[in-house]
């Protein structure tokens, strides 16, 4: 893929910029984190050139001035919220989190239960935590929140909540996913310190929509394409427009709350220190674009995988129509179809050809590699393995893989585990190609090409198997299917 963004450049300015608005206050910053700390694979898409770890890599530069605080809500602990994304609870994922901080020198103070209401399951984890050595503050229920600020900013609002003990100048507060109430953490610990005669500061970190690229830009579009199942619009920030007489871009909540906000900031400290949601934001990434139509055919490639994540997701009960409905709204308006993903037309053809279901495969330089579905192997190992000796320079009449050694695999799985299904999936033909690399050179080539597949595009003409779907996560490829069962 071609590259867009400059990302040393990004580490270097990002970081500079926290320490400028750490300066602007007591030497006291609460960071508001959005978005993904770790593995921030919609950025690394749309922005060609940003590390996946980027934001990581940027706090571990501030790691001497900076402390961590999770949060959570006790309400999603009582119900087991589960994070989409890694299929693991939130109470379970702040516990992971806090260890990969902490396994990088990243320093963790403690975590905050919000919205404590005396939860059976929120007490338990609080004990749980307490015992793994974790500092555990608990925040609770304010009446009238968001909008009553006389009770909201008294004792009888954030006077209640425990006052967390923070030692470093920035604090950043984030958390497993979104609704945890990171930002009310940072208006409260805004009010505890303001009692104890420090002028502390809040500002956000969110990566998108980026506030200084124009509000229908790919990249902008790309990111209402993610977060179509929450409804976030882009738009024009009308307080800095007034303000400052200039043009830039938040999204709908942060526009709708930043009446409140100033209003609570008034209330603690007598004046705001900002005159617009943009203002609270520290976001330098749109700064790091070298390539611009890099990044916009990027991020038009990434409407186009949501799209087709949104339609399977409809067909299986898990999203709604109306969110592959804006996604589709979105594609039209960067006059976009599926077709502009190049692997869609080639899947669809080989099925053409063949009559059964095939997957195509972009490799990193353009060329296009196919897998049918056949005696031996389903398509998505099929293609897996054609795209490896391609890679290779292995002539693909060559088996690198004999026949026999793939028949017993064949026997294991239906005379004695019971699948219905002979072909082998990729797991299975890695785990063949990795036995006969032992004693086969062109094999072992083959398996040196792996590293090569990240960011390879794919496309099934049929809704992937999940052992398939996984491995190619963890190969780091990207992945489409047509909303159809095998």
């Amino acid at each position: 893929m071609k590259l867009g963004f400059d990302n040393e450049k990004y580490l270097k300015t990002q970081s500079e910029h926290i320490m400028e608005r750490i300066a602007q206050f007591d030497n006291k910053l609460y960071l508001e984190f959005g978005g993904k700390l770790f593995d921030d694979f919609h950025a690394s898409r749309v922005l060609p050139g940003f590390a996946a770890d980027s934001k990581l890599q940027m706090l571990m530069q501030l790691a001497p001035q900076a402390e961590i605080v999770m949060v959570v809500s006790a309400a999603d602990i009582e119900k087991n919220k589960v994070r989409a994304d890694l299929g693991i609870t939130y109470d379970n994922d702040v516990i992971r989190l806090i260890d990969e901080f902490r396994s990088r020198g990243l320093y963790v103070g403690s975590v905050v239960l919000t919205k404590f209401t005396g939860q059976h399951n929120a007490t338990l984890y609080k004990k749980r935590l307490e015992n793994l050595g974790i500092k555990v503050y608990q925040h609770y229920l304010i009446p009238g929140y968001p909008t009553n600020i006389p009770v909201i900013v008294s004792e009888d609002g954030y006077g209640k909540n425990d006052y967390i003990e923070t030692t470093r100048p920035l604090v950043v507060v984030t958390a497993p996913g979104p609704g945890s109430g990171k930002m009310s953490v940072c208006l409260s610990q805004l009010y505890h310190e303001h009692k104890r005669g420090i002028r502390a500061g809040y500002a956000k970190f969110e990566t998108f929509p980026i506030w200084n690229l124009p509000l229908k830009h790919p990249v902008n579009l790309a990111y209402e394409a993610a977060t179509a199942d929450l409804n976030d619009i882009n738009m024009i920030d009308p307080f800095h427009l007034e303000a400052y007489g200039k043009t830039t871009v938040n999204y709908n909540r942060d526009v709708e709350i930043f009446p409140v906000l100033n209003a609570i900031f008034e209330k603690i400290y007598g004046k705001s220190p900002y005159k617009s949601p943009t203002d609270m934001g520290v976001n330098m990434a749109g700064n790091c674009i070298f390539d611009d139509e890099a990044c916009r055919e990027a991020s038009r490639q990434e409407i186009i995988r949501r799209y087709y994540q949104a339609i399977a997701g409809v067909a299986d009960g898990t999203r709604t129509e109306e969110e592959a409905f804006k996604i589709e709204l979105l594609m039209r308006q960067e006059h976009l179809s599926v077709n502009d993903r190049s692997t869609v037309p080639a899947a669809l053809a080989r099925v053409e050809e063949t009559g059964a279901p095939a997957v195509a495969l972009e490799l990193p330089d353009g060329r296009i590699i196919t897998g049918k579905t056949g005696d031996l192997l389903g398509p998505s190992a099929a293609v897996l393995l054609n795209a490896l000796k391609e890679l290779a320079g292995i002539d693909h009449e060559k088996h690198i893989i004999a026949p026999s050694a793939i028949e017993p695999i064949q026997m294991l799985k239906t005379q004695y585990l019971g699948s219905k299904n002979p072909r082998l999936h990729t797991d299975e033909v890695l785990i063949a190609l990795s036995a006969t690399a032992a004693a086969n050179e062109d094999a072992a080539l083959a398996l040196a090409q792996l590293p090569k597949l990240q960011g390879c595009q794919v496309h099934s003409s049929v809704k992937l198997a999940s052992v398939d779907r996984k491995v190619f996560k963890k190969l780091k490829c990207d992945v489409t299917c047509e909303p159809k069962q095998a």
